[in-house]
């Protein structure tokens, strides 16, 4: 059987007791890095003492963007001999900006059954942090994932994003963005969008969680730190 895990996008203390028992009773685990998970399994006895110690701990195998279409015969292979499985990102629920579309497409093409266990999203977290406001039928969250980083393109982006908030007002769009390209990003936003409200979450539920408010102009030229989602209305 396969599952697909959401597991804590940083504080540990989010997991829950279906993802640890999915976890730590998967032969394999698939994974885009292996030394965070293995970290968080670390901490499962800790967090869930009352969960049954395994003496055989499961198989951790990379499993990021770039090996993905390398991996799947081996991953198809595994399910088909019964053994279970399951798909964590880095941080959050796998799929959403992470690794994992093909295997869920081929797994559906092929009829093996998958399960879907879930957990927090960075974008979601944001988005209730922001304050915003959807309407429902009037306006929309929009998940973005991560921003082009040639400059042409993500001047294109945000023209796009410009010109649908303007079809569809009041609309919300979301991506994450590198502490190191952020401030280029809202050069271009106060460019093209100057009255747009902006709300970027940095670090959330890590103990330096911060959340910052404002126009692009109010939020650009600062120093960014640490991993950033982005909400723009």
């Amino acid at each position: 059987m396969l599952y697909i895990v959401g597991t804590p996008i940083g504080n540990l203390e989010d997991l829950s007791i279906r993802q640890a028992k999915t976890l730590v009773n998967s032969d394999v685990i698939l994974t885009e890095d292996t030394r965070s998970t293995a970290l968080l399994l670390n901490k499962i006895p800790h967090i869930f003492p009352h969960l049954p110690h395994l003496s055989n701990p499961p198989y951790l195998l990379s499993y990021y963007k770039e090996k993905e279409f390398e991996k799947l015969s081996e991953v198809i292979e595994l399910l088909e001999e019964g053994k279970t499985v399951s798909l964590v990102s880095q941080a959050g629920m796998p799929i959403i900006s992470d690794p994992g579309s093909l295997l869920i497409q081929t797994v559906i093409k092929k009829n093996i059954p998958f399960v879907v266990i879930p957990g927090p999203t960075a974008f979601t977290t944001a988005f209730v942090y922001s304050g915003f406001d959807i309407k429902p039928g009037k306006s929309a969250l929009i998940f973005l994932g991560f921003l082009p980083k040639q400059l042409s393109k993500l001047k294109s982006r945000i023209s796009q994003i410009s010109l649908i908030s303007q079809n569809l007002p009041n609309s919300v769009f979301s991506f994450y963005e590198s502490p190191y390209r952020i401030n280029k990003t809202l050069k271009i936003i106060n460019e093209l969008m100057p009255e747009a409200d902006i709300c970027i979450g940095r670090e959330l539920t890590k103990k330096f969680e911060e959340i910052l408010r404002g126009k692009a102009k109010n939020l650009m030229n600062k120093p960014y730190k640490g991993e950033l989602t982005v909400l723009l209305k």
